[in-house]
């Protein structure tokens, strides 16, 4: 058990939590490769032969005044993401690759951590440094690939002082940026600094670390006593020990006060409990000699501030760097300061050991050995310890050298573990850090959630989409919930963008999966884009409606609850009992379907459900910037754009429901024909009900009259279908109750359109004359539904996105269906009664498109008020490409010239082959099944290309379509084939293989009669 279980609150404000980090180490691009290096006892030290190339083997020891062919490699150090932080091609030659490894690795940790600078509200700080590099002098000496830069300017691109300042001016980074420079010792330096920042409250998120990276890399000279060893070989502790081997590397821990992060949710991977830096003066034998004293008083003064005993520390990481003076001086030091008598109690290891040692980063480099180590709960092994340094006492002190992977068994007290780091010129560091507390793990559930990703380009997004995959698959015990959040609030939101909706791991997987390296809609250009609300008329209500959403979205509930307040002593019933009755109970759900059939009841389900729906859409963050509505979603539009009060609206529906429940039996039907060749078929007794587009029109009137067109239609070869509408609105029957109706609307409180409402009565905004006219209302129940004339208005403005906003996606449809759809997106909240998606899905799915499509939501009103942690993620698949110029001894890289350097190929398409003039051509899949339904589908939707996971009804498929598509594919397969299968599987990829499996259900055992 953690002992911050048992800390008050001010004891927790003196601490500092690690809640991110990043790397760039020899032989790991990341933590993740550094731990399993460290697990395994990897070094991670390339040897090089004459010809300057790696080779396999170490050369041997270097003679005095030779060169040590050894170096610790950062992989990719001379390549960049110019995409990632808005450089030109010119900006990327000239920064040093020390500033571009080192602003990767921030963009990193930050992302590790689950922060997006841009959003989040508090400070965030930086405190670093670096090496000293020769790229200076190389850019001077090759001016010429530089289109004539200055020097100023090449001197901001490669001075240390800089380091900090670009970080924060690329990232956007508002608190302290910090360069630091204390030698070897400047990260951990930086991260005491940064520790100290958080805590006087100069910022409220830390980043701290260091780089050191030489391109090409920069090779020392052995001699007698001096630093590094002459066979590259850094053997801390050892009898035989030499010196050091010098490395690239970089690294940065992301640091939060630790009261604020319990309070936040962050992941927590361990605790700085206190650390401390001081300066050994002049009580030493040289400038460069470290000092007993001095390093002492530093390990006490950090133990004293951490407020723990020395023998509850039983691991360290020392400065360790293999040197005949150093090693002795460091050990006798940490002896000192433990002051115990207790021997051997504290495991002692060097990272040197591994990767060499990384100069401003080497302090920044044990720190996070450590942390993955508290994490892991492992201590690994030290490399290359055989014999122990006669000059160093073991024997009487509390430590011993750690030579394996081990489990770290504390006897259940808290792990602790110090760090040291020794700067040359004498600052010193120590810090002291402790495992993270035991934090609440999120609750498990099958909630559905939307995750978001997004990259500067489709094939990074598409390694994005791979990345999180492997990540799902080697997680699974993470809350999805979780990784929703991370993903939605802890990353940038750039402009190529793609998301999956799913309840858990596996269905996201196959969501996933099935984005075949092309997520999102290549049809969009992301940008933010104006709204439209479409209400939808009656006709799309069932029993069960918007019951997921009722039972995890509050806003949506609340909406109905208080609808439910106002109809109940109306009613005489609970409208819910409809909506929702249980679903094991086979008589209320009967009940519920009979009464649905009710005109009058179905009419108030569609309003409450499109009120309720329309305010989960603004408690998600999305408002309106105009609204429509379709006969009876015209109140529901009109309510949105504040013209009624809910109650008021309520009446007002109960009303015109009723007096539609009056009438004579009549029935609407469905025509897909031009009014100008659908009204001379018109007999008396019918009306005209609804134009909503070129060609589809409904007509309304006794039923017998209904029938007798339908009859003399498919006589003509068209296809009609009767709606389910059981009343005549929009025709002559509703004459004699228009005056009790405009007397109705006469008594209820009306006011002008707070935003843009278009009706469909006229196709044109509606005054404020208008909306509060009760002729207006008069007219609208009785004359012709223009909705595609107001669908003509609304896509006539610039690039929008028209959402349905109830139960169905028919008014999606007509929107996609209209001729001048052109850039605009429709997208449909709800499924269509006959599609099993549920409704959540459905809701996040169209919210994961608004967001695609540029559209912000609010995060928080998306997960209805659930707690949720930051977890650590894959970070951004940076796309780098090599930018470097080399000093004159060396060609330079045609790549790296000025000016150029391309960005990646797009990614392949997934879009299947279908018919041209030529005639048809397989899909790249090479299935016929797959080929066949790809050529339905472009022949019956008229379009010239359809990729394997385009949506049938997102394309502008319809139910007559579907039916058209089922007809021309039933031939063709062997599985009885009904209209409903298109509506479970919309796309080419899920209808083959819908028909596969049910092709194997259906199909006759092995062995049985055929006959």
């Amino acid at each position: 058990m953690s002992a911050f279980l048992a800390q008050d609150e001010e004891e927790r404000s003196a601490h500092v939590a690690v809640v991110g980090l990043a790397c760039r180490f020899p032989g790991a691009a990341n933590a993740a490769e550094f731990w399993s290096n460290l697990a395994g006892g990897v070094e991670s030290i390339t040897f090089f032969g004459p010809d300057g190339r790696p080779r396999e083997q170490p050369p041997g020891e270097s003679a005095v005044g030779e060169e040590v062919p050894a170096f610790g490699l950062v992989a990719d150090a001379d390549r960049f993401d110019v995409a990632a932080f808005g450089c030109s091609p010119l900006e990327a030659l000239m920064l040093d690759p020390q500033h571009r490894v080192f602003l990767e690795c921030a963009r990193e940790a930050l992302e590790d951590a689950g922060y997006d600078p841009a959003r989040y509200r508090g400070a965030i700080g930086l405190y670093a440094g670096g090496s000293e590099t020769s790229y200076l002098s190389t850019l001077r000496a090759r001016r010429e690939l530089l289109a004539g830069a200055s020097d100023w300017q090449l001197r901001l691109a490669t001075g240390v002082d800089f380091l900090t300042s670009r970080v924060a001016y690329k990232l956007g980074l508002r608190g302290p940026a910090v360069t630091v420079q204390t030698a070897c010792s400047t990260s951990l330096v930086a991260i005491h600094l940064a520790a100290q920042a958080l805590l006087s409250g100069d910022c409220d998120i830390a980043l701290a670390g260091g780089a050191s990276v030489h391109v090409p890399p920069r090779f020392g000279h052995y001699s007698e006593g001096g630093p590094l060893s002459p066979d590259g070989r850094c053997r801390a502790f050892d009898a035989r020990a030499q010196g050091t081997v010098g490395s690239n590397g970089a690294g940065l821990v992301v640091l939060k006060r630790l009261a604020d992060a319990l309070e936040d949710g962050d992941t927590i991977r361990a605790v700085l409990r206190g650390s401390a830096i001081n300066n050994d003066a002049a009580g030493k034998i040289g400038f460069t000699a470290p000092s007993v004293e001095g390093q002492a008083r530093v390990i006490e003064t950090a133990l004293r501030a951490a407020g723990v005993e020395p023998e509850s520390i039983t691991s360290i990481e020392a400065h360790g760097t293999g040197t005949r003076l150093g090693d002795p001086i460091e050990l006798a030091a940490l002896t000192k300061a433990f002051g115990t008598r207790q021997r051997h109690f504290c495991w002692l290891g060097s990272v040197k050991t591994n990767i060499g040692h990384t100069d401003a980063a080497a302090g920044v480099a044990g720190f996070i050995k450590t942390v993955l180590a508290l994490e892991h709960r492992k201590l690994p092994p030290s490399l290359n310890f055989e014999q122990p340094n006669p000059e160093i006492d073991f024997e009487h002190s509390p430590f011993r050298v750690n030579t394996e992977l081990r489990d770290w068994d504390t006897g259940g007290l808290p792990r602790r573990a110090g760090v040291s780091s020794l700067g040359i010129g004498g600052t010193n560091a120590h810090a002291v850090l402790e495992e993270a507390p035991e934090q609440p793990v999120s609750e498990r559930s099958r909630t559905p959630q939307l995750l978001v990703l997004s990259a500067h380009g489709p094939s990074a997004l598409a390694r994005a989409v791979d990345r999180l995959g492997g990540h799902l698959r080697q997680h699974p015990e993470v809350s999805l919930g979780d990784i929703a959040w991370t993903l939605q609030v802890g990353r940038p939101a750039h402009a190529h963008r793609g998301f999956a909706v799913g309840c858990d791991s596996t269905e996201v997987l196959r969501v996933l999966a099935e984005q075949e390296g092309s997520p999102g809609d290549a049809r969009l250009e992301p940008g933010e884009r104006p709204v439209v609300f479409m209400f939808p008329g009656h006709g799309g209500q069932h029993v069960g409606m918007g019951r997921e959403l009722y039972a995890t979205q509050p806003a949506f509930r609340e909406a109905v609850d208080e609808c439910r307040e106002h109809l109940t002593p109306l009613l005489g019933f609970d409208l819910r009992a409809v909506l929702h009755p249980e679903p094991s109970d086979a008589a209320a759900r009967e009940r519920a379907s009979a009464r649905m059939g009710d005109f009058v009841t179905g009419q108030l389900s569609v309003f409450v459900i499109e009120y309720a729906v329309a305010r989960l859409w603004k408690r998600w963050g999305v408002k309106p910037a105009a609204v429509v509505g379709h006969s009876l979603g015209a109140y529901a539009a009109a309510t949105v754009a504040g013209v009624f009060s809910l109650a008021d609206a309520l009446h007002l529906v109960l009303e015109r429901s009723r007096i539609l429940a009056s009438l004579p039996a009549g029935a609407m039907l469905a025509v897909p024909l031009p009014e100008s060749e659908l009204v001379p078929l018109l007999q008396a007794g019918l009306s005209l009900a609804a134009v909503n587009g070129p060609a589809q029109c409904a007509v309304s009137g006794p039923v017998a009259d209904i029938e007798a067109l339908q009859a003399r239609l498919t006589a003509r070869g068209v296809e009609s279908r009767l709606l389910r509408i059981p009343g005549a609105g929009h025709s002559h029957l509703v004459e004699p109750s228009l005056a009790a109706f405009s007397a109705s609307v006469q008594r209820v409180e009306r006011r002008p359109p707070q935003l843009r409402w278009i009706s469909d009565l006229t196709g044109a905004a509606v005054s404020a004359e208008q909306a509060v006219d009760p002729a207006y209302w008069a007219a609208h129940l009785r004359h012709t539904v223009r909705f595609g004339e107001a669908l003509s208005t609304l896509l006539a403005g610039p690039a929008s996105i028209f959402l349905e906003v109830g139960p169905g996606r028919t008014l999606a449809t007509l929107a996609r269906q209209h001729p001048d759809e052109g850039t605009h997106l429709s997208v449909a909240t709800l499924p269509h009664p006959a599609d099993d998606t549920s409704d959540l899905v459905s809701a996040l799915t169209a919210a994961g498109r608004l967001w695609a499509a540029g559209v912000p939501l609010s995060w928080q009103g998306l997960h209805a008020g659930a707690r949720r942690q930051r977890v650590p993620l894959p970070t951004y698949p940076f796309e780098r490409q090599r930018y470097l110029v080399e000093a004159p001894d060396t060609p330079a890289p045609v790549s790296g010239q000025a000016g150029e350097g391309s960005l990646p190929a797009s990614p392949r398409s997934d879009a299947a082959t279908v018919p041209t003039a030529t005639g048809p051509e397989l899909p790249e899949t090479g299935d016929p099944t797959v080929h066949r339904i790809a050529t339905a589908f472009a022949e019956v939707l008229g379009l010239s290309r359809v990729g394997l996971h385009d949506n049938f009804f997102e394309l502008g498929g319809d139910s007559l379509m579907a039916a058209q598509l089922i007809a021309r594919l039933r031939p063709h397969v062997s599985t009885p084939l009904r209209v409903k299968a298109i509506f479970r599987a919309p796309t080419v990829a899920r209808l083959a293989r819908y028909l596969e499996e049910t092709s194997s259900d259906t199909s006759p055992p092995p062995g049985a009669s055929s006959k």
